[in-house]
């Protein structure tokens, strides 16, 4: 390599990644030892079958498409982009044996040795994952710098890093006596679960001991049964400490057996959460409990932004920064729901709140509106259903007032469609899976996921169970449902100025929701409605298409990471946009990006795009 042209390349190998995590001196040594190649516009990249050498391409100016060999374009490259990782960990084959690459631009192009990269990250191995031929793996390393736990409070611990791992554990005929010298003569531990043939019946706690018993004069010589409180609360080991924190603000209570496979193996108490430092979400929920109107609620809208960008700049894995927004809105719908009851006065028949989207999926983010949905008894009036109305309508209103705005779509329980007896939404969803034409279908979509929030729950359970009926018996309706999903393409050419958007500043810009998230998310629900899952969450069901066969190992994890990697994007972008004093949108602009997001990003695309694929392959019978 020419001394003269040497620096030029050594600086430019250290700003482009992933070649810019490697130590100097690595860097000097491929700059020293790479080809230069130039193509013109038009021109395809040849291959010598004779060379034994493969190459890892780096493109320092011009644009490239690769096509994979019927023609479907895979995707378009432009300066610092890299390509020629399948051939790096010796995989037998030639890149024309899976795309073929031509210029769209005059090119010039940087060759590595791949013996040389080997040599390299032999002796450096922590590098390895950077240039994996798996592209979930390449996301990974990328994640690991990007997202880090540590030092980063209660949000992230899990239950199991903070409860004790001590509770007594007592039989149902157990005398009370016997239970109280249990739990403090033996185990000294202030909580017993009450087990009966292998399942938890109840728990008992020592307060429980002083109101209950002493306090009563109850005989100690009954059975523990006849004073324990029944079908307790529970929480799981790898649950994170804010589910159960809510839990317990939920059900007014001090602590909570943590339950492994139905078997007791420790005990969370709200002395624990002292002793671990308490943070501001989890006092953010506790005053949206003690609200008593609509104003104070609304006043500390200001406070869950705060939440928001805290846990944004901590670093906080999305999935645990979309748990939080979520706890956060469904305690603020709780208690609205609280307020209009007081409003109003009692419920006239019994009801379940529902609630849709992004919300019952527990991916709320700051721009997250309101789907909600009320499904009554059958015995409801024509009077009882204006009366849930107007609590819809006072909940609906006070939630807008809080920050999260009214659905531009009107699916919402004040919506008179949106608020019927069980009968209505059964009749609904057979309709609308009978006969999947597209108002039908959208219909369909928006209540696909719901979770019940507030009421009776077994009336969601109902209607969600007549919609995953009437799904089993019309396999037109998935096929519907796969065509629509797969109708808008990720955006393979996006820094190419392709599905690229004006804002209103008239600055080009992707809508990472329409053009990315959404396609993960409709992809989702239809390998789990495939699967006969119920789940909402989108890792939860893709998981689930896995364990049923119908998603592969890779596959399934590669689609995860791509989903994890843009959620994370989103809400690095909408950070920024409420801490420069803007209102938070779903519009990235590529400008923003270096090469470390632009590489990771072309891979989330691509891996969408052969799930769309794998998807109309399976789903959509021409």
């Amino acid at each position: 390599m020419s001394e003269i042209v040497l620096p030029s390349i050594s600086e430019f190998i250290a700003q482009v990644s992933p070649l810019n995590s490697l130590p100097v001196s690595a860097q000097k040594t491929i700059a020293s030892h790479l080809r230069i190649r130039y193509l013109a516009a038009g021109e395809t990249l040849p291959f010598d079958a004779s060379e034994e050498e493969r190459w890892l391409y780096v493109v320092r100016t011009g644009a490239l498409e690769q096509r994979w060999r019927d023609g479907v374009l895979r995707a378009r490259l432009g300066p610092e982009d890299l390509f020629g990782f399948t051939f790096l960990e010796g995989i037998p084959g030639n890149p024309e044996d899976c795309y073929n690459v031509t210029a769209l631009q005059n090119t010039l192009l940087y060759q590595i040795p791949h013996s040389l990269l080997k040599n390299l990250l032999n002796s450096y191995p922590e590098y390895a994952t950077h240039f994996s031929i798996n592209a979930h793996e390449r996301l990974g390393s990328a994640m690991n710098v990007v997202w880090s736990n540590d030092e980063k409070g209660l949000f992230v611990r899990k239950v199991a890093d903070v409860a004790s791992d001590v509770i007594s554990v007592v039989q149902s005929d157990t005398t009370i006596q016997q239970t109280a010298w249990k739990m403090r003569g033996v185990d000294r531990c202030s909580t017993a679960v009450v087990m009966e043939d292998g399942q938890i019946v109840g728990i008992i706690t020592d307060r429980d001991m002083s109101l209950r018993v002493v306090a009563q004069g109850v005989d100690a010589s009954r059975p523990v049964k006849e004073v324990m409180t029944p079908s307790p609360v529970t929480i799981g080991p790898n649950e994170l400490i804010m589910q159960a924190v809510a839990l317990m603000m939920q059900h007014g209570i001090r602590g909570l057996p943590v339950v492994n496979q139905n078997r007791p193996v420790g005990l969370l108490t709200t002395s624990h959460l002292v002793q671990h430092h308490r943070v501001q979400a989890i006092f953010l929920i506790e005053k949206i409990n003690h609200c008593n109107t609509v104003d104070e609620l609304a006043a500390l809208a200001v406070e869950r932004q705060a939440v928001f960008e805290a846990l944004v700049e901590g670093n906080l894995h999305s999935e645990s920064t979309h748990l939080v927004m979520t706890m956060i809105m469904d305690a603020c719908t709780r208690k609205l729901i609280n307020l209009a009851i007081q409003h109003l006065g009692t419920p006239p028949c019994e009801y379940a709140w529902l609630v849709a989207g992004s919300h019952a999926r527990n991916e709320v983010h700051m721009m997250s509106d309101q789907d909600s949905a009320l499904v009554l008894a059958d015995t409801a009036t024509e009077s009882d259903i204006i009366w849930f109305m107007h609590m819809a309508m006072y909940v609906s209103n006070g939630l807008d007032m809080c920050g999260y705005p009214l659905c531009t779509g009107n699916y919402m329980a004040a919506s008179r469609r949106w608020c019927q007896p069980v009968h209505v939404w059964q009749e609904y969803f057979k309709k609308w899976v009978r006969n999947p034409e597209y108002s039908q279908l959208l219909n369909a979509t928006v209540f696909l996921e719901t979770r019940a929030l507030a009421g009776n729950v077994a009336l969601c359970e109902t209607v969600q169970q007549t919609l995953l009926d009437s799904i089993a018996k019309s396999p037109g309706f998935l096929r519907a449902l796969t065509r629509d999903a797969v109708q808008t393409s990720p955006p393979l050419g996006i820094f190419n100025n392709l599905v690229l958007e004006k804002s209103g500043s008239d600055t080009k810009t992707l809508n990472i929701k329409r053009y990315a998230l959404t396609l993960i998310i409709d992809l989702a629900r239809i390998y789990a409605l495939a699967a006969g899952c119920s789940e909402t969450r989108t890792e939860v069901r893709f998981i689930a298409a896995r364990d049923k066969g119908l998603l592969s190992p890779d596959s399934c994890t590669n689609i995860i990471d791509t989903f994890h990697f843009l959620t994370r994007q989103r809400l690095l972008h909408q950070c920024q946009q409420i801490r420069q004093g803007h209102p938070a949108d779903n519009q990235i602009n590529p400008q923003d990006f270096g090469s470390f997001e632009r590489k990771h990003l072309k891979d989330a695309f691509r891996i969408i795009s052969g799930l769309q694929d794998a998807a109309k392959l399976r789903f959509v019978k021409e």
